[in-house]
């Protein structure tokens, strides 16, 4: 079991736009043939910045062309928001705000044997890692730059906390970089 962050970058380091586009990593290769369908199927939940959920509501047409479903997760998801929002008709969601070290055991015992997937954003991501919760980054790094938007992780990692266990090639336009964060490093 781990809390693994699993997204894509460009080349520059930025996982969206700065109005929260991911036009451009549509257009970089097709889902299956990432390492995504192998990725998801060991996933028991989700955590979700909610940034990245209010994208996928506003991009419904969007993303069921990507995915098939305008709501792709089967899982339980915690949305970590200050505000309200809608929810997704079906869909397991349950919103949660302050400090993820509080919601953290109730999402693991949800992914049982599964993993546990920090969708995005990056500033999520970097309060798991903060916390010492964040086990594995995997980034697919695209052959893109964006100049500006949002950042990958907005915090330092220095030297030893990552260290990289693999890199893959994903088609022409992609690569796989992947880290294991070392929770118990200085």
């Amino acid at each position: 079991m781990k809390t693994q962050y699993y997204t894509a970058a460009s080349l520059d380091g930025f996982i969206a736009t700065e109005d929260d586009s991911l036009a451009w990593l549509f257009q970089l290769g097709d889902m299956p043939e990432s390492t995504y369908p192998d990725f998801i199927s060991r996933v028991g939940a989700i955590a979700m910045g909610s940034t990245t959920y209010r994208w996928i509501l506003n991009n419904a047409e969007q993303v069921a062309a990507q995915t098939g479903s305008s709501w792709p997760y089967t899982c339980p998801t915690w949305v970590f928001t200050s505000r309200p929002h809608p929810v997704v008709p079906g869909a397991d969601i349950r919103f949660a705000s302050g400090d993820v070290r509080a919601v953290f055991p109730e999402m693991r015992k949800a992914a049982g044997e599964q993993n546990l997937w920090i969708v995005g954003g990056g500033d999520l991501a970097g309060q798991f890692a903060d916390a010492g919760l964040l086990n594995e980054l995997i980034v697919q790094v695209g052959s893109v730059t964006l100049g500006r938007g949002r950042p990958l992780l907005p915090r330092r990692l220095l030297p030893p906390v990552l260290h990289l266990t693999s890199v893959s090639r994903l088609g022409p336009e992609m690569v796989e970089l992947r880290y294991d964060i070392r929770v118990d490093a200085p």
